[in-house]
């Protein structure tokens, strides 16, 4: 269980960064919409994984994870429209 927090820890931690700079640059040009689409269903499936077997690390990481996931594309999406609307 502690390999598990200690990863899932890891891999939500990294999607930080990438939030910070599409809400500090108001931009997400070089986002691959496709990969975080992706990258997002993996997740819901592996947060339906971990609900399925009881798992708190498993549930906790990926329940994170697809928090900021969603906020990622949601920005992205936003930035993308108002990017468009602009010319």
């Amino acid at each position: 269980e502690l390999i598990g927090s200690l990863a899932g820890f890891c891999t939500t931690l990294s999607l930080v960064p990438q939030l910070h700079r599409i809400w500090r640059s108001k931009s997400a040009h070089d986002l691959s919409l496709a990969m975080f689409t992706v990258f997002g269903l993996g997740i819901c499936l592996w947060l339906l994984y971990g609900i399925s077997i009881h798992s708190p690390s498993v549930i906790a990481a990926n329940g994170l994870s697809l928090v900021l996931v969603v906020a990622i594309l949601t920005l992205a999406l936003h930035y993308d429209r108002a990017d468009s609307a602009r010319h």
